[in-house]
């Protein structure tokens, strides 16, 4: 049960770290995505929710590079054409979970000043990354197989033991 439990915290503890480092790249990509959003938003006459989409693309490289580089750095990476097309695949129907609510928002029920979008954005922003890290831990950034301990040389050498075979006795001629 020891051995159990101790594995359990183990994973426990790699899950929290896994959870912190996405939180640490995702908060910097939030930071990307809304500066980005405000910048075209109240430079230019780019109506909310392309701006809103423009900024998801340039927080979605940004964060590629974060999470292979950071995140998941010790993951499997022979496969990069792989999982670059899932990470976009995934990465695309987060946009559209993070913008189709700011949509909504704006066009569904007319809530359009700066705060409301930007309310409505960092909304859309929570409910895809919830989605995002599942996809990306699940498909995109695999886990390489567990490396387990080695078996010691005796319990080795126990198990390639030959079992003895069975003594015959001859019956007299």
């Amino acid at each position: 049960m020891s051995e159990r439990g101790g594995r359990l915290r183990g994973q426990l503890h790699q899950l929290i770290r896994e959870v912190a480092k996405f939180g640490a790249v995702g908060g910097a990509g939030l930071l990307v995505n809304l500066a980005v959003f405000n910048l075209v938003r109240h430079v230019t006459e780019v109506p909310v929710v392309r701006a809103s989409v423009l900024a998801t693309v340039v927080a979605i490289a940004f964060n590629y590079v974060g999470f292979r580089y950071f995140t998941y750095r010790d993951r499997d990476k022979s496969r990069r054409t792989k999982e670059l097309t899932l990470f976009l695949l995934f990465s695309a129907v987060g946009l559209v979970i993070e913008n189709g609510i700011l949509y909504t928002a704006t066009y569904g029920f007319g809530w359009d000043t700066p705060l409301q979008s930007n309310v409505f954005k960092f909304l859309g922003i929570g409910v895809a990354t919830l989605f995002r890290f599942w996809s990306y831990r699940s498909w995109v950034f695999r886990a390489l197989p567990a490396r387990g301990p080695l078996p010691s040389a005796e319990s080795f050498l126990e198990q390639r033991r030959p079992e003895p075979e069975p003594v015959r006795h001859r019956v007299g001629r």
